[in-house]
């Protein structure tokens, strides 16, 4: 064999490699659609400044100030105004992550700015993630002072000082502090449970078809929920040694508090591993060898990630990605997990976070056994 540099060898070996791209769709599918979705989700639905956040109004007063000011924050674009409501329900819609701020006016409002008395205004803010509340907080003060610029004319121009007519205070609830590690530390424990449980799962009945030991499986009379079932509960208990290990780094190294019960979350833990085993072994009995069910669960992973609210505030991102995010079982634990650890929220609270995953679970279980063949093809 020549050792010189040859042109036509060089192109067939070019030939060949283009020829096998085509004839493994699966992974060609990936190469383009992979950096598809990043340019899509990185360029439309990620926002590091979120806007027409939830608000809801507790007005004691009703006069025209406090119209004034309501109207100013709505202007804003920072706050979407949902409605007026009591103290008690606006409470409740900040623990159930309902609203993002409720504003609360009170009693003689109107009458003490006339009397130059700068009333306070009570703005409450779910703290939990800092950054999704960061902005909107700094360009209260700025609204504020601006909303009654038009309404303090003439005489009443120096109620309107430099401190403006109003004492604004901001008491964010939950993470007091504004610490990352309090938001973040929880939400790593779905991201691990979605990166690990779904990769793992979905190398494993396409290890056994690559070794063939798939032949010595399907020659028992072994039926394909068995097959399912059996395959996930090794990697549960894996996924439980996860979350201990997690919750554990939580108090002990970053000091995360721990408010509600650590049973509750351990069992809604359980429907969130299952639905991302279940995952794991849909994409198992598509995929033709191992590169192929690890490209499908990273192109799962990647949007969970970036949609879900861990990385970027979910209510900054446009409705269709909103969506998109709502379908993911990431999203909702992430609100269970933060929900629990964080305002101590009890079953009643969780619930509506907690079907969505259990309907991931059984439709993505139902796939898998459906896919699932005794007999090779």
């Amino acid at each position: 064999m020549s050792r010189r540099f040859s042109l036509s060898r060089f192109w067939a070996i070019v030939l060949k490699e283009f020829i096998q791209m085509k004839r493994d769709r699966a992974t060609f599918a990936m190469m383009v659609g992979i950096p598809l979705v990043q340019l899509l989700l990185f360029g439309y639905a990620i926002n590091s400044d979120p806007k027409f956040l939830p608000t809801l109004i507790v007005d004691a007063d009703g006069g025209p100030f406090a119209r004034t000011l309501v109207q100013a924050m709505t202007h804003s674009e920072y706050f979407d105004v949902l409605d007026v409501t009591t103290e008690d329900g606006a409470a409740r819609a900040l623990k159930l992550g309902e609203t993002q701020f409720v504003l609360n006016i009170p009693v003689d409002f109107t009458r003490r700015i006339l009397r130059g008395e700068r009333p306070a205004v009570l703005l409450e803010a779910d703290a939990t993630d800092p950054a999704a509340t960061a902005p909107a907080l700094a360009a209260i003060n700025v609204i504020v002072q601006s909303a009654f610029a038009r309404d303090l004319p003439g005489p009443l121009r120096p109620l309107n000082g430099s401190a403006g007519p109003v004492d604004f205070q901001v008491h964010r609830h939950y993470n007091p502090e504004g610490i990352t590690q309090y938001n973040v530390v929880p939400g790593l424990m779905g991201v691990v449970l979605t990166m690990t449980m779904v990769v793992i799962t979905a190398l494993a009945i396409t290890r056994e078809r690559e070794r063939g030991t798939m032949e010595n499986l399907l020659a028992t009379p072994v039926r394909p929920s068995e097959v399912m079932i059996g395959k996930i509960l090794p990697y549960i208990i894996v996924g439980y040694v996860q979350v201990t290990l997690i919750l554990l780094a939580s108090r002990f190294l970053f000091h995360v508090p721990i408010i509600g019960n650590l049973a509750l979350l351990y069992l809604v833990a359980l429907l969130f591993i299952a639905a991302n085993l279940a995952m794991g072994i849909t994409f198992s009995t598509v995929a033709k060898n191992q590169l192929q069910a690890v490209q499908m669960a990273f192109f799962f992973f990647l949007p969970s990630l970036l949609l879900s609210g861990f990385m970027f505030p979910f209510r900054g991102m446009p409705e269709w990605a909103q969506v998109l995010g709502s379908a993911l079982p990431l999203t909702h634990f992430l609100r269970v997990v933060r929900g629990v650890m964080l305002k101590g929220n009890g079953i009643a609270e969780i619930a509506p976070e907690v079907w969505p995953i259990a309907l991931f679970m059984l439709v993505a279980m139902f796939v898998a056994v459906k896919r699932y063949r005794q007999t090779l093809d």
